[in-house]
C-alpha cells in the first residue's frame, strides 16, 4: 500500500508524533504507515483522513499487484 501521509503532514505542519497523538497510536505506527510497511485498520485510516480533512482514497492507494493476491 502506498500512502501520502508524509505529504499531508508536511502541508499541515505536523510531526509524526503530533499526528500519532491526534489519532491515538504510537509515532512508530505513523512511520511504518508512511513507509508502506503497516496497513492500518479502516478505523485508523478514517481517523488519519479526518485529521487532514481528506478522503481515505486520497491518502491510501493499493498497488495493482496487491489487488491480484
Amino acid at each position: 500500500m502506498k500512502t501520502r501521509i508524509k505529504e499531508y503532514r508536511a502541508r499541515h505542519d505536523l510531526t509524526q508524533k503530533e499526528l500519532a497523538e491526534k489519532v491515538g497510536v504510537r509515532r512508530e505506527t505513523i512511520l511504518y504507515m508512511e513507509k508502506g510497511e503497516y496497513n492500518p485498520s479502516l478505523k485508523l485510516a478514517y481517523k488519519v483522513a479526518k485529521v487532514f480533512d481528506a478522503d481515505i482514497e486520497e491518502l491510501f492507494t493499493f498497488e495493482d499487484e496487491e489487488l491480484n493476491d
